[in-house]
């Protein structure tokens, strides 16, 4: 995956109307979430130190917890990340440091569809992850040669692996398709990664169309014809 480079800046002072006033400055809440586990002591505290922005989310009742981090980024440094149909692995610097993340949700308003909030998920070289990748469809369906037509049912796909060995699209060859058959996601297998999307899903197929389906009749009544006519010189 390419590589996008995203300034952040701790973000402390919490709630809606923090979030609102953060708004009008165009800039926009963010969340790392996925950040190192620790320990919680026997009152469910913990007592380790934490930098500008973090703060410990409980996780099951084993006295386990993870550091998420309240970040704030201006509205034009995530433009080319929100809006861009590739998949990148950020660098997410901030506070002096720089972590690896991936995006892994953002709210939009219900009206105007600026953006409300964004969660990003932080990566590591041990750690999969799930992302959705952009499907890409190559070749020339003997289904769409025969008069079929192409379609694609899934623009993108989720995928499960280190974020270092997922690609930047998912290829689907549809060279083999004839009309009425299609492509799905368990279809598809890949060495260094897999698909998670339901096995079930349809990417891309090759429908009949009106001007297949009446050559196909067409060619079904010469051939009945030639059969009788056969039949008939027989006799």
């Amino acid at each position: 995956m390419k590589t996008y480079q995203l300034t952040a800046e701790p973000r402390t002072d919490l709630g809606k109307k923090a979030a609102k006033a953060l708004r009008k400055e165009n800039k926009i809440p963010v969340v790392l979430n996925g950040g190192k586990m620790v320990e919680l002591d026997k009152d469910g505290k913990y007592n380790g130190k934490l930098l500008a922005g973090e703060k410990v989310v409980p996780i099951g009742r084993d006295g386990k917890a993870v550091i998420t981090t309240d970040l704030t980024v201006n509205s034009a440094d995530v433009r080319k990340l929100i809006y861009s149909p590739e998949v990148f692995v950020i660098d997410l610097t901030y506070d002096g440091q720089t972590r690896k993340a991936v995006l892994k949700d953002i709210q939009f308003h219900p009206v105007n569809d600026k953006i409300l909030h964004i969660d990003l998920l932080e990566v590591s070289d041990d750690k999969p992850v799930v992302v959705e990748i952009p499907v890409h469809v190559e070749g020339h369906a003997v289904g769409v040669k025969a008069g079929g037509k192409l379609y694609l049912s899934m623009k993108k796909v989720k995928a499960k692996g280190l974020y270092n060995k997922l690609p930047e699209t998912i290829i689907v060859n549809v060279d083999d398709l004839q009309i009425g058959h299609s492509i799905k996601v368990g279809d598809m297998k890949f060495d260094d990664f897999e698909l998670v999307s339901a096995k079930e899903l349809v990417i891309a197929g090759v429908r009949t169309t009106r001007a297949a389906a009446a050559a196909a009749t067409e060619g079904e009544g010469e051939e009945a014809a030639a059969a009788e006519g056969g039949e008939a010189a027989a006799e």
